[in-house]
């Protein structure tokens, strides 16, 4: 689930648990209910397997001694502005590079994908660029950063007041529905679902990087 979504909740039996909170747990101290967190902000993150890149000096041999180069994104950030119609996501990144050849000066280019995922599955934009690695001669490592961006709709990333209405009203005690987990209900889930949008980011990898990925 992501974070713009995550249902954060509480459950208060005493003064002096006030203020603690626990996902998954219903606020009593004021009859029961769900505090929720929601925003419209889509989650960012780097997938599984995209990144870490390796290339080879030769094609066919993806063994240690005929490595070339070596390259990882590191330091993902990102900034949100979620008050107009479009939500605006801002995106930065490091690579972190190493050559095995440190003869002369050297540049190398890796391009690496952004992608809008709405509801887990459902790819809704997709931009390709390029971050470039100087090598000095001589230096072993190197080091860029680069930067990519998104625009969500609000309405589209924002749950259906009804859905809220569901998640966040106080219940009292004896209320036929006080100890029902409003997040259980098919529909909620599905409007969460629905709602949900992720901005992920990694390096455009061939099968066989991908495959080496998975497999080392």
């Amino acid at each position: 689930m992501s974070p713009r979504t995550r249902i954060f909740s509480a459950i208060t039996l005493a003064a002096a648990l006030a203020g603690c909170s626990r996902e998954g747990e219903l606020v009593i101290d004021q009859g029961v209910g769900i505090t929720a967190v929601l925003s419209s902000c889509p989650d960012v993150g780097i997938p599984d397997y995209t990144g870490d890149v390796t290339l080879f000096r030769s094609a066919g041999a993806p063994t240690a001694d005929n490595i070339d180069v070596v390259a990882s994104m590191t330091n993902l950030r990102h900034t949100c502005d979620e008050t107009g119609e479009k939500v605006y996501t801002a995106a930065s990144f490091d690579v972190l590079a190493r050559r095995t050849d440190t003869r002369g000066a050297r540049q190398v280019t890796l391009p690496f994908f952004s992608t809008v995922v709405r509801g887990g599955t459902a790819v809704q934009a997709k931009r390709i660029g390029q971050v470039t690695i100087n090598f000095a001669d001589g230096a072993e490592r190197a080091q860029a950063s680069a930067q990519t961006s998104s625009y969500i709709t609000r309405s589209e990333a924002t749950l259906p007041a009804d859905i809220q209405e569901r998640i966040t009203r106080k219940r009292e005690p004896g209320d036929p529905d006080a100890a029902l987990d409003p997040l259980s209900d098919p529909q909620v889930r599905a409007a969460i679902q629905r709602t949900s949008f992720e901005l992920l980011v990694g390096f455009q990898l061939t099968e066989q990087q991908l495959a080496y990925n998975v497999t080392r």
